[in-house]
């Protein structure tokens, strides 16, 4: 394919070589939430397959709920490790060229996500699969750190002067593409083989869970294949044949204030609120309709696509709009607008996909009545902490139901538990307390699988006004995703110079995303979990968009005009 000049103000649509590069440079988002969504929705299975580590008993070490948290972890270190990637390939891709780069961190990627579908378990190698695993999603994690950078500098310098926003939006897109494929493969995948048959036999090697990491091989072909028929940016292709490329971008993009400056107020005017909005529209408000609200897998995952399926148009809609009105004003828009009503929506939310719990929540009084020399703090957004003391194991059992509780000063002693003002038995149990349930469930806490809580019984169960209202209130935060995530990339790639611009965005969109982002669900549970209040973790999203929405607004120039040709 020819190489396209990106500095002149054209008319007219994209040319096809224009939609080749968006094409290309697209699949690596594809593969990255392909592989998420993917490791997210098996982490049960995951759990069970690779930390099922036998004692010296014979017996396993950990239980169910703690093979689960080590699942989450072991996703959460790739989350972790892409602020190293995006310094490692951002300097890279700055010195030897974007194209080579992205098609090294898509090979690491893909290979990492199918070798997880060859893995054996713990059942058949020992504690060498968690390990091994671990180590593979550090590397996914790593290359991650490259990609992102890579692609949208690509595009973007490949995009004509006015159409950058637009262009970059594609890329922003196809982070849907991922989440729909990945259900797909699941969803065909559980129905073909049976649910015990997906799962596997305990202590077997074989399930069919490996089929959708397996498959992805045929992703990976697909994106190295388009990659190899990649020429390289012009932008960067004319820097270098001038002579003016960087021979330290570390040094030039973090070792000069001018350009760290920069840096810091991407992160803390732009990305760090632009992540916190994008994770909670589409990600915690998966977990919390599923365990905060108890609504089935099935139903919440169908849920979130329907809203994605409605909004994702809203990518190109806003990154074109960014191209016309900037950048800035949709950007903050979205986080300050996202700050000021996530509140009163997850409530709505709540009303609709379990009523009786939101009635509960609000008429249902639960006390736990103890010693406060005996209560400690719950906040554990790592999972690891292990609660022993009676009042630690009652509220977080509390919490885990979903139940509204306050914590009420008591004499030195026994714990008790107080339900509109009536004493219930309490035994110290981490899992279970069948006084506690009964007691909470007869004051008006629903059941599990009440028949109030919401639930699809296909795709396209979706007229009932239940299922309608909780799509459009999803579809509302899907649009402020939009808004804060169209725009992105097309401003990071603006706020830099060629040079030295790979390694420079890289860094606060992964940190932003990888580390505010990324971390959010499982700090916002934390939260919710230490305060007995099912709505309280929503204030992690609410004050980091607010901060962002004013960072932004005071320091953070607008740069949609910019040429981004200068060296």
């Amino acid at each position: 394919m020819s190489t396209m000049a990106a500095t002149s103000v054209r008319s007219g649509g994209m040319t096809k070589d224009e939609r080749f590069v968006i094409l290309a440079s697209s699949l690596g988002t594809v593969f990255e939430w392909y592989d998420f969504y993917l490791y997210g929705s098996l982490a049960g299975i995951i759990g069970t397959q690779f930390f099922t580590i036998a004692g010296a008993d014979g017996k396993p070490m950990f239980d169910q709920a703690t093979r689960d948290i080590f699942a989450l972890l072991a996703f959460a270190a790739g989350f972790l490790v892409r602020p190293f990637g995006a310094i490692v390939f951002g300097r890279v891709g700055d010195i030897v060229g974007r194209k080579y780069t992205f098609l090294v961190t898509i090979l690491i990627m893909g290979l990492s996500t199918f070798i997880v579908g060859l893995l054996p378990g713990a059942a058949q190698i020992g504690i060498a699969a968690p390990i091994i695993l671990i180590g593979l999603r550090l590397l996914q994690g790593l290359a991650l750190g490259g990609e992102y950078g890579g692609a949208a500098t690509y595009v973007a310098e490949h995009a004509p002067q006015g159409k950058r926003g637009y262009y970059t939006s594609f890329i922003q897109t196809t982070a849907t593409l991922g989440l729909f494929l990945s259900l797909l493969v699941i969803l065909f995948t559980r129905s073909a083989t049976g649910e015990a048959a997906f799962a596997g036999a305990p202590g077997s090697y074989w399930g069919g869970w490996r089929i959708p990491f397996l498959v992805s091989v045929l992703l990976l072909g697909i994106s190295v294949w388009i990659r190899l028929r990649l020429n390289e940016s012009p932008v960067f292709q004319r820097m270098k044949d001038e002579g003016k490329g960087s021979k330290a971008p570390l040094t030039e993009a973090f070792g000069t204030w001018s350009n760290a400056k920069i840096v810091i107020l991407a992160l803390l005017g732009l990305t760090m609120g632009q992540a916190v909005i994008w994770y909670t529209g589409q990600f915690y408000a998966l977990f919390f309709l599923q365990s905060i609200l108890k609504v089935d897998g099935y139903t919440a995952n169908l849920l979130i696509a329907w809203s994605l399926l409605l909004g994702t148009g809203f990518f190109l809609v806003f990154g074109a709009l960014s191209d016309r009105i900037g950048r800035k004003p949709i950007i903050l828009a979205g986080c300050l607008i996202g700050a000021l009503t996530l509140f009163p929506i997850f409530k709505m939310i709540s009303t609709n996909a379990n009523p009786a719990l939101e009635k509960a929540y609000e008429s249902v009084k639960v006390q736990v009545v103890a010693d406060p020399a005996g209560c400690g703090d719950l906040f554990n957004p790592v999972g690891t902490r292990v609660f022993t003391a009676p009042c630690d194991t009652a509220r977080a059992f509390l919490a885990q139901s979903s139940v509204k509780y306050a914590t009420v000063p008591g004499p030195a002693g026994a714990v008790k538990i107080v339900v509109n003002d009536k004493e219930v038995p309490y035994t110290d149990a981490k899992t279970s307390n069948p006084a506690i349930t009964a007691a909470v469930q007869a004051a008006g806490y629903p059941k599990p699988g009440d028949a109030g809580i919401v639930k699809m019984s296909n795709p396209f169960d979706i007229f009932r006004p239940q299922v309608s209202a909780l799509i459009g209130l999803l579809f509302i935060l899907v649009i402020y995703v939009t808004m804060v995530y169209g725009p992105i990339a097309a401003m990071l790639v603006e706020l830099f110079p060629t040079r030295i611009r790979y390694t420079s965005m890289s860094l606060p969109y992964h940190i932003g995303n990888g580390w505010f982002g990324g971390l959010l669900p499982a700090t916002a549970f934390a939260i919710t979990a230490s305060t007995g209040d099912i709505y309280s973790g929503l204030w992690y999203p609410v004050v980091f968009a607010a901060i962002t929405a004013v960072v932004g607004f005071l320091f953070v120039p607008e740069t949609k005009d910019v040429d981004i040709t200068k060296t």
